[in-house]
């Protein structure tokens, strides 16, 4: 990433000894709830973030991806992101809001795992159980279905194959369990793979700007308002970064008089503090 010292982590010695590195997330069936609360009533990034005069909010179908980013659970204002130790990420002055989601005590969740969690939590409280399915770097297909039978993975070398250990389980835990794997062995080359390109004339909640590669980025699009006159429509972007650190939503650093909104009307690259995006580098899921 721009102007980055890499840090040396448990993610990075991992992805370098077993696979290609990529630096850049019986029972009766139970009804699960995502990590995050995302009601009406709580402080989310709909609420906080008002719309820029002459826009309307996009409202994005119920029960939709673009609802729940919508509508994420945002920690108290002026709260300090930090990192997965503990530590307080810098710079500082580049984000408006902290979302209410756990980063980890290891250094695993980073740009493209933070988007992988934000999907598959979405999923998991759908109960969309078969849906939750990521590729690692070296191809291999982690499937979340297979977790929950009691399947694990092993790594060798560049080889990945799934072997039973346990008996079903779908707890949460064993779902950020399962997720940490993947956040292990995927990152922005995997996920930049297995995204389908979109247009930014057509810009979605969910969609996402995603460069793979050793450094690699990825931000996600968290919410949508359109000017119904002109067409023009603004969005609300999210990141997570190197080290691992809580989700951010971002400060336009090209339009304080509208951020933290992004136009999609915008001549050039898409310039975000800390990575600058072409606009053919739109994915969604």
């Amino acid at each position: 990433m721009k102007n980055y010292k890499m840090n040396i982590s448990v993610k990075i010695i991992i992805l370098f000894l077993l696979i290609i590195p990529d630096f850049t997330c019986g029972h009766e069936k139970e009804k699960h709830s995502s990590y995050f609360k995302t009601t009406d009533e709580s402080d989310s990034i709909r609420s906080r973030f008002d719309v820029p005069e002459g826009f309307k909010r996009y409202n994005a179908e119920k029960g939709s991806f673009g609802e729940y980013l919508q509508n994420l659970r945002l920690k108290p204002e002026g709260t300090i992101a930090k990192n997965y130790d503990g530590s307080i990420k810098e710079p500082q002055d580049i984000y408006d809001a902290v979302i209410d989601i756990d980063v980890g005590n290891k250094d695993l969740q980073q740009c493209a795992d933070a988007i992988i969690r934000l999907r598959a939590e979405y999923l998991y409280g759908q109960q969309r159980y078969s849906d939750i399915s990521f590729n690692f770097t070296n191809g291999f297909r982690a499937e979340y279905s297979k977790w929950r039978n009691g399947y694990r993975i092993t790594v060798k070398r560049n080889k990945s194959e799934w072997f039973k250990k346990y008996d079903f389980s779908d707890s949460y835990q064993d779902f950020r369990e399962y997720l940490d794997i993947v956040f292990t062995y995927a990152g922005t080359l995997s996920l930049s793979k297995e995204l389908a390109h979109a247009d930014i004339s057509n810009l979605q909640i969910g969609d996402i700007f995603i460069r793979g590669g050793s450094p690699g980025h990825a931000v996600i699009v968290v919410d949508l308002a359109i000017n119904e006159n002109t067409g023009e429509k603004i969005f609300i972007l999210a990141q997570s970064y190197m080290p691992a650190q809580d989700i951010q939503i971002l400060k336009n650093p090209g339009n304080g008089k509208i951020s933290p909104w992004y136009s999609d009307k915008i001549e050039g690259d898409i310039i975000t503090p800390e990575w600058i995006f072409k606009k053919s580098e739109l994915k969604r899921f």
